[in-house]
């Protein structure tokens, strides 16, 4: 089965005013959707490939056949990057929401559930590994705008233990037998509608919308 664009969990304005609602529809409808389409016309090439979970091509590359193998990996990778990347993200909580309403009209107080900190056993965890969440924070923040060019920020499960990683490009941390929790799209089409060149305005902005009832909730399930 061909593999076709997710919806977003929200509206586009939702994110606003940390991530405005132009950048998310160009970012969903025309980034996202651009890697939907060329995984599909590759694994077109080898059509008992779609018969295989993205996740498992991804962890395993040296499966895909050399002539599409790394078509699998930039724009399989992109798929399944993007569709965590929208789950992990959410409305802002109420306090911090500000800017005009968009399109879908007023937000409710019941869709504001994003930003703030984890809470329960993955807060434990960062408090122990890290020493608090702050100091997770800058360090993820300070790994995330030290990536040179475009790739990602991650936070991962790696031998049972919490890990903070960049990928370049597309590629999955799936490769590296990670598991992903929490991501952030540091391709510069992810801010450059809103913030231009500063990039470290995106990014302090990114921790009002992450979700962490949903990265718990990965954390739980890995």
């Amino acid at each position: 089965m061909k593999y076709t664009l997710p919806p977003l969990p929200y509206p586009y304005d939702a994110l606003e005013p940390y991530i405005d609602a132009r950048t998310m529809e160009i970012h969903h409808t025309k980034h996202h959707q651009t890697y939907v389409d060329k995984l599909n016309a590759a694994l077109e090439k080898h059509p008992e490939l779609f018969e295989k979970p993205l996740e498992e091509l991804l962890r395993d590359p040296a499966q895909v056949p050399e002539d599409i193998r790394q078509a699998v990996i930039n724009h399989g990778g992109g798929h399944y990057n993007h569709s965590l990347f929208w789950m992990i993200m959410g409305p802002p909580s109420t306090g911090s929401l500000q800017g005009p309403e968009g399109p879908s009209g007023p937000r409710m107080a019941g869709q504001a559930n994003a930003g703030g900190e984890p809470s329960g056993a993955l807060a434990q965890e960062i408090n122990q590994k890290w020493g608090s969440f702050e100091k997770f924070k800058e360090q993820f923040t300070n790994t995330a705008l030290n990536i040179f060019g475009s790739g990602w920020a991650w936070l991962d499960i790696y031998q049972g233990k919490l890990k903070i990683c960049t990928t370049a490009n597309q590629n999955s941390i799936l490769m590296e037998n990670k598991k992903p929790i929490l991501g952030l799209d540091m391709w510069e089409h992810s801010w450059y509608l809103l913030r231009q060149n500063r990039k470290n305005e995106y990014v302090d902005a990114w921790w009002n919308v992450v979700n962490w009832k949903e990265v718990e909730s990965r954390y739980k399930n890995v």
